[in-house]
C-alpha cells in the first residue's frame, strides 16, 4: 500500500512504539520492520509480520508486508517435506530395482504410499497451523495500521 508519509517517518513510528508498548516485539533493520507476538504470549503457530517501507517521494512511501510463520517452524516443515520426498524417491528406486530383478517390491510400494499419506498429513497440519494463527495475524495488522495511523 502507498503511505502518505516518507519512509523515515513511518519507520521511526515503529521505533517509538517499540519503547511505548509491550504487546509486540518490534525489530527494525534498515527499511525492514519485524513485528512478533512476545514469547510469553506465543504459541507454536504464532505468525510474524515482516514489513518493508520503501522511499517513493518526499512525502510518499510504499509499504509491503508479509505474514509468515516463525522461521524455525518454517525450516522444520521444509525439512520434513524434504525428508518425506527423499524417502518417497528412495522407495521408488528400490521398488524399481526389485521389479527389474523379478523380486517382491510390495514393501517398497507400501513405503511409497505411507510417504504420500505422511505428506498429506504434513499439508493438513500446516493448514491447521495457518488457521490457528489467523486471529494473531489480524492483531498484528491492526497494530501496524494503528502505528502508521492508517484509517479504514
Amino acid at each position: 500500500m502507498e503511505l502518505n508519509q516518507n519512509n523515515e517517518t513511518a519507520l521511526s513510528a515503529f521505533e517509538a512504539s517499540k519503547n511505548s508498548q509491550s504487546d509486540f516485539h518490534i525489530t527494525r533493520l534498515d527499511d525492514h520492520v519485524f513485528i512478533k507476538i512476545p514469547k510469553n504470549k506465543q504459541h507454536y503457530w504464532s505468525p510474524q509480520l515482516h514489513l518493508e517501507i520503501e522511499h517513493l517521494e518526499d512525502d510518499k512511501s510504499s509499504l509491503h508486508g508479509f505474514f509468515g510463520p516463525n522461521p524455525t517452524v518454517w525450516t522444520m516443515f521444509m525439512f520434513f517435506h524434504f525428508i518425506v520426498g527423499s524417502l518417497f524417491i528412495a522407495c521408488g528406486i528400490w521398488a524399481y530395482a526389485n521389479y527389474s530383478l523379478d523380486s517382491s517390491y510390495s514393501l517398497q510400494v507400501a513405503g511409497m504410499l505411507f510417504m504420500m499419506l505422511l505428506w498429506v498429513a504434513l499439508y493438513f497440519g500446516g493448514r491447521m497451523g495457518k488457521a490457528a494463527g489467523r486471529d494473531e495475524m489480524h492483531i498484528l495488522y491492526r497494530f501496524m495500521k494503528k502505528t502508521l495511523q492508517i484509517e479504514n
